[in-house]
């Protein structure tokens, strides 16, 4: 299959409608708008729905009625408009619904700017919505990634029975690439669970609410087992010169791309650096920081935030080695030149070793 040239955003419409979408609800805002649009025109060609909805309140509580008839959906949008779909979301976790949502981040908070930043890891990855609930986030950084995590994130999905969001930052959703889309279309046989408007669906039950303390209870602690099975099966990272790292440099997304850069010119200079990318952000991948902190002396987290997915990579690590953190906001991204300075200072004040 040869490779189309596109932006992310609309390499996640195209991933999303081979994995078997057929609804799209959602409102534009930048720098996510290309994916409705995109969507608005090839959605229709399938004989599935795009609707513009009035609001991303609206879009969201149009998802649960989607997929409560067992289709695969999805919407997207920015840091403001997921704000505003929260507690649909927490309302899907709790009727344990699959659907798909792109966050592509942009400057925040409030209205912020349409600059790209990572500043929605809290929202997503530790939930906005009330109650006991998760969602998994899966973090592209490459528009082949957008392309193939979509196709993941439906089956994820569906798997889990939950909501997953794909978390890109501006970048990555507005930025051309080659991509090649694998595999041939699917479209997945109705879910024995959902409600289609048949005898054989009529019994069945789709919501939120148990109102006995028991009841709640046991709903509870069955979405908490869930989530502890996808933690034990799900979390994914990649990998880069990490086998005898002495450093170990922490991004995802857009940063990703520039530390591996910054990786291989400190290789190059005869230090032991290597890059680890988070993949899923939730599930975290703790494993991975901790089988490498058996021989890495330090990790340095570089983040477009005031500092949020650090807080996990500390938690992971529970204190085996020390963690230093980089970052920019506001839309501005870490250069090159200044990750480079700042682990050669950093190299220089622990005497790491050299290859």
């Amino acid at each position: 299959m040869r490779k189309q040239l596109m932006k992310g955003n609309e390499a996640i419409v195209k991933s999303a409608i081979l994995a078997g979408c057929r609804a799209f609800y959602g409102y534009p805002i930048t720098p996510a708008s290309e994916i409705a649009e995109a969507a608005a025109l090839y959605i229709p060609q399938t004989g599935g729905v795009f609707l513009q909805a009035e609001s991303e309140v609206a879009a969201i509580n149009m998802l649960y009625g989607a997929s409560s008839a067992g289709v695969r959906c999805m919407t997207a949008s920015s840091g403001p408009g997921i704000s505003l779909m929260q507690e649909g979301i927490s309302y899907m976790a709790g009727a344990e619904l699959p659907c798909v949502i792109a966050d592509i981040s942009r400057g925040g908070p409030g209205l912020g700017n349409i600059a790209s930043e990572q500043s929605d890891y809290h929202q997503v990855v530790k939930g906005g919505g009330n109650g006991n609930y998760r969602t998994i986030v899966l973090a592209p950084y490459s528009v082949q990634e957008m392309a193939d995590l979509t196709s993941l994130a439906f089956e994820l999905a569906d798997r889990y029975r939950n909501p997953v969001v794909i978390l890109a930052d501006g970048f990555v959703g507005q930025m051309m690439e080659p991509v090649e889309f694998a595999g041939k279309a699917t479209l997945p046989e109705l879910p024995f669970w959902a409600v289609a408007g048949t005898e054989e669906t009529r019994m069945n039950m789709i919501t939120s609410l148990h109102m006995g303390t028991d009841d709640l209870e046991a709903h509870v602690n069955a979405l908490e087992a869930k989530y502890r099975r996808a933690e034990q099966r799900e979390a994914r990272a990649e990998h880069w010169y990490t086998d005898d790292a002495d450093i170990v440099l922490v991004g995802y997304g857009i940063v990703a791309r520039i530390l591996k850069a910054v990786t291989s010119e400190l290789r190059g200079m005869g230090l032991k650096v290597g890059m680890l990318r988070p993949i899923t952000l939730y599930p975290f991948p703790k494993a991975d920081f901790q089988s490498l902190a058996k021989h890495a002396q330090s990790f340095i987290v570089v983040e477009m935030s005031t500092g949020q997915m650090v807080d996990d990579v500390r938690l992971a690590l529970n204190g085996a080695r020390p963690v230093e953190f980089l970052n920019r906001v506001g839309g501005n991204v870490p250069s090159h030149e200044e990750i480079l300075r700042f682990v050669m200072a950093h190299a220089e004040r622990g005497q790491v070793a050299h290859v």
